[in-house]
């Protein structure tokens, strides 16, 4: 029979990889037989003595004084009371003490060479593996492998062989059904970790409940591979090796306390409970941070990564076992001192997030070793404690500018700095501003003689330029283009994630929901009819259908029909569902809106007789001109300042939250059900918003998007972004001489003159209290901003402006440039563009005044799974904008508008038709003959008969095969609006020239 057909053959396999050919001089573990395990003290006697004898001999020599012969038999007994009491990760860290002496049962790896004796004992560890360890003194069962410490059970490992017909569920099973957890063997915290092991999957669990144990995936990727050996070897060729075993047991398996609020039944008011959970590390949680370890000590200070770890990745553990690893990483043995002095960990949000905070606190092994600048807390404590040299700071990215003196002084500071999703606001001012504050590169101020204007110039483009005392660490599951730019790695011709685990894994292995798996669409048709007293009138055709589109939606009427959907749906479907405990989200598009929905859900409410009610969250006071009224979000729902938002809503009475960008990121509220979207949404805001609903708990086997306002295919299109993994080939980075492209177009106005911009560097850049100066060479060129330019010109050189800030201040954070001249535009032109006047484009809100809602309804589109496909995605660069002018806002009647509008909304052309109709599209602009027919030398009546000629031979194609499109199109109205927008569109572009 073949060798690995059967458990006993992986079984086999595993043992000798372990204890043979892993390491065959110093083998990583040696295998015992069950005799030598002592099922009443639950642990291997000879290994525990052998290992203090080995490594403390003099302290044993102290107890042989105390004890006499029996000094074995009592050190054994005291070591396992000790475990009975405290554990055996507690035992393992901090030591046992008898008699007078202390004994350590472990020595972990020293971080440096100091302490010489100490790295000889680490080597003195005993690592033993039994076989078909038989436990229990009740019965004859047995645990396939179980790998020992010096003497104390750690790991236990169940094994099945597909070959068998046995997978993983056969093991997780076993480990349910047949490992009783009150057995002192196998109760919580004495063995740390428990492997379900197939030739295919790997789970573990750290703590065994019977039928309630739940099993994490501990998988390597997706699907798991190895060229030479089973799928699942990287188990013992990697976790499990000696080296990694300890590593796990000193910086990475730790004991945290879960504190979450629940609403208790019999005393009808919130609680918080407790419950002590032992983290066993995910293995993508252990490679990226081993990875990013290895990393820093082959290449230092200096380098910048991007961890690309999708929501439910337990993104903050890992975060927290970096910094600790960090705050005492010596590079090379020998280093006198770690190669840090601070690790800094920056979140994005203003007030610090707490279960960064919590867990970042729950890994610090040594009280005193981190500081918290929470919002509580000055700028003034931020700068006391990276001069006291804290080794872990934890801060938000608000405070970095304020504090840009204290830390520039510190030249010969290195620092690690942690940002806790990176986005566009890393790669903004503040980030520059960190990296200018936190610069080695400060320049020498010994030489007495002045620095030139070009020399203190260029010192200014090194503080603002790639530091190399800094190492950044950034952590996003949605990472923009920048964020690529910027921290990425460089890999295979591209940049990419230094670490990616997936949103396609996250949801593959359960840890976060598929929003997208019940998507409901709805769509709003509506008639305005203009007030026949009134005289028609011009307006700007897109501001003119947007303000209206916006104030439809804010009519009563509007409001409470999508109310009574979203509370019918919700009494009918979500109240009922994770055990009647449901919550729901509405995301509306303003905080006005929100206001009046909040009004509109009480009024609908209190009619239905509901035991519940609604939030609502928005910024701020709101005057809504309807009532007269100013709200607020603590006057409408009147909590009393007793309990937050976030807590009110676990509470029975309080069932849906209306929110108003509030609530969009950050909130982790594992009894989120449905969302009902109400609000345009795009990128990775759709991703952000909607994943709210992607916490897993207990009963919670659905949840159930209903959106009122957003193109299905787009947020599918957005979701699949970032499904996969995202990389930027290196030709699409965005190109330093794109600036050059910038300044050339800003100087072809001529209002900047070359002694203005050398004026105001000089001083701008040198020390001296003359800023007050600057304001009149701004205001010079301001007068010939408005005197000289024409609007569209205006227009065209503030967006170049804007365009060369916006690509400086991210070019700036990638390359050091050596162009002084660069670094002087810049501070120019962000001083410039404030000093220009606004622009005068407001929205015609007179149009209000002029109109009336004459019908209004909603339509069920589909419910639907929006389905994800695996995949990778490419992202660009920067780029310059293109030729801005002022907005082509063809002037339409009022009445033409309304027209263009019920007309539009009122084809109702399905997702199907819409293929079809690209199609037709496609035919169109290929047809040659056609787009000849559109130049100067016709007339537009000619050139429109052939149009029409050609839509209606394309129209016929539509006969056959969709016929209710061909209906639709084919209405005489539709018909007439159909072909006038589309020969317009193609008449401005290709015989007038304009929209290019």
């Amino acid at each position: 029979m073949a060798e690995g057909t059967n458990e006993r053959h992986f079984e086999e396999h595993i043992v000798k990889y372990l204890t043979k050919i892993a390491q065959p001089e110093f083998p990583d573990y040696i295998e015992k037989n069950n005799s030598a395990y002592n099922k009443d003290l639950c642990l291997i006697p000879e290994d525990l003595i052998e290992f203090i004898k080995d490594t403390q001999k003099e302290k044993y020599e102290a107890l042989t004084v105390q004890y006499g012969p029996n000094v074995e038999g009592k050190i054994i007994e005291r070591v396992a009371e000790e475990i009975r009491k405290r554990k055996t990760l507690d035992v393992l860290r901090e030591k046992i003490r008898d008699r007078g002496q202390t004994l350590d049962l472990v020595y972990f790896k020293p971080s440096h060479s100091k302490t010489p004796e100490h790295s000889e004992n680490y080597q003195k560890n005993r690592l033993t593996i039994i076989r078909q360890l038989k436990y229990s003194r009740k019965n004859e069962n047995s645990i396939d492998i179980v790998l020992f410490v010096n003497g104390l059970p750690v790991v236990t490992l169940e094994l099945k062989n597909a070959l068998t017909g046995q997978y993983l569920h056969h093991s997780i099973k076993q480990y349910l059904e047949n490992r009783d957890p009150k057995e002192p063997f196998l109760e919580f915290k004495r063995c740390l970790v428990h492997f379900a092991v197939s030739t295919e999957k790997v789970s573990m669990c750290t703590e065994l409940k019977g039928k309630s144990t739940y099993f994490l995936p501990f998988n390597k990727a997706l699907e798991n591979y190895d060229d030479n050996d089973y799928a699942t070897a990287y188990l013992w060729k990697d976790v499990l090796r000696r080296d990694s075993l300890l590593d796990l047991l000193q910086n990475y398996i730790n004991l945290q306390v879960n504190k979450e609020k629940f609403y208790d039944v019999t005393s009808k008011a919130l609680k918080e409970k407790e419950k002590p959970v032992l983290i066993f590390p995910r293995f993508h949680q252990r490679r990226a941070v081993q990875n990013l370890i290895e990393s820093v000590r082959k290449d230092g200070i200096g380098s910048k990564y991007l961890i690309q770890h999708s929501a439910g990745s337990g993104k903050s553990n890992t975060i927290a076992w970096l910094a600790h690893r960090l705050s005492d990483f010596y590079q090379h043995a020998d280093d006198s001192k770690a190669l840090f002095n601070s690790v800094i960990v920056v979140t994005d949000r203003k007030v610090l997030d707490k279960q960064i905070q919590d867990n970042i606190r729950q890994f610090e092994q040594m009280p005193g070793t981190v500081e918290y600048i929470d919002e509580n807390k000055s700028s003034q404590d931020l700068k006391n404690a990276i001069e006291r040299g804290k080794r872990v700071i934890v801060t938000t990215l608000q405070k970095f500018p304020v504090i840009s003196e204290i830390i520039s002084r510190s030249k010969d500071k290195k620092y690690a700095v942690i940002i806790d999703e990176a986005h566009s606001s890393q790669a903004g001012e503040s980030a520059r501003h960190l990296r200018k504050s936190l610069s080695l590169e400060e320049a020498e101020t010994a030489d007495p003689k002045e620095k030139e204007l070009d020399d203190l110039i260029a010192d200014e483009i090194k503080k603002k330029g790639d530091q190399k005392n800094i190492s950044f660490f950034a952590f996003t599951a949605t990472p923009k283009p920048k964020t690529i730019e910027l921290f990425g790695t460089i890999r295979n011709d591209c940049k990419e994630a230094f670490d990616l685990y997936t949103m396609e894994q996250a949801i593959e292995e359960g840890f976060i929901k598929d929003v997208l798996k019940n998507y409901v669409s709805w769509k709003r048709y509506y008639k305005l009819i203009k007030r026949t007293e009134i005289q028609d009138k011009e307006y700007e055709k897109k501001k003119t259908v947007r303000l209206l589109s916006s104030y439809v939606d804010l009519q009563d009427h509007a409001i409470e029909k999508k109310a009574r959907i979203m509370i019918e749906h919700f009494v009918a479907q979500t109240q009922n569902e994770i055990q009647g405990k449901a919550r729901a989200m509405l995301v509306t598009r303003s905080r006005l809106h929100a206001v009046r929905y909040k009004r509109k859900f009480d009024e609908v409410m209190r009619e239905m007789k509901l035991p519940y009610g609604a939030l609502v969250a928005f910024s701020g006071t709101v005057t809504d001109a309807e009532t007269g009224q100013d709200y607020t979000k603590e006057n409408m729902n009147n909590l009393g300042g007793r309990v937050s938002i976030p807590d009110a809503l676990k509470l029975p009475q309080h069932r849906l939250l209306i929110v108003a960008n509030m609530y969009q990121t950050g909130f982790d509220e594992p009894l989120l059900h449905t969302m009902f979207v109400d609000k345009k949404l795009g990128g990775t805001n759709t991703v952000q918003t909607l994943s709210r609903l992607n916490r897993t708990m207990a009963g919670k086997d659905t949840t159930m998007i209903l959106d009122f306002v957003n193109d299905p295919e787009k947020v599918q299109e957005d979701f699949q972004m970032y499904y996969g993994s995202n990389y930027m080939d290196l030709e699409d980075q965005t190109d330093p001489n794109s600036l050059y492209d910038v300044i050339n177009k800003i100087e072809s106005f001529n209002i900047i003159h070359k002694n203005d911009l050398q004026t105001f560097a000089k001083l701008f850049f040198k020390k001296g209290d003359h800023k007050e100066k600057l304001q009149p060479i701004l205001n010079d060129v301001v007068v010939r901003y408005s005197k000289d330019l024409d609007e569209d010109q205006q227009i065209s050189i503030k967006a170049a402006i804007k365009d060369y800030v916006r690509l400086y201040r991210f070019l700036s954070q990638i390359v050091t440039f050596t162009d002084v001249e660069l670094e002087k535009y810049y501070v120019f032109l962000s001083a410039l563009f404030k000093k220009f006047p606004a622009s005068n484009h407001t929205l015609p809100t007179e149009v209000l005044e002029e109109i009336d809602l004459d019908s209004y309804k909603l339509q069920h589109q589909f419910a639907s799974d929006l389905s994800l496909t695996p995949g990778n995605n490419a992202m660009q660069g920067m780029t310059q904008g293109g030729d801005v002018h002022k907005p082509l806002d063809e002037m339409e009647w009022l009445t033409k508008i309304i027209m263009v509008l019920n007309d539009t909304f009122g084809v109702d052309l399905k997702e199907e038709d819409k293929v079809e109709f690209e199609k037709m599209k496609m035919n169109i602009y290929s047809n040659e003959e056609l787009m000849s027919f559109f130049n100067a030398q016709n007339s537009k009546d000619n050139i429109q008969d052939k149009f029409n000629e050609e839509i209606d031979n394309e129209l016929l194609n539509f006969i056959n095969t969709k016929l209710e499109l061909y209906n639709k199109l084919s209405e005489d109205k539709i018909n007439l609006m159909f072909k006038r927008l589309w020969f317009n569109d193609i008449y401005d572009r290709k015989v007038r020239g304009l929209g290019k």
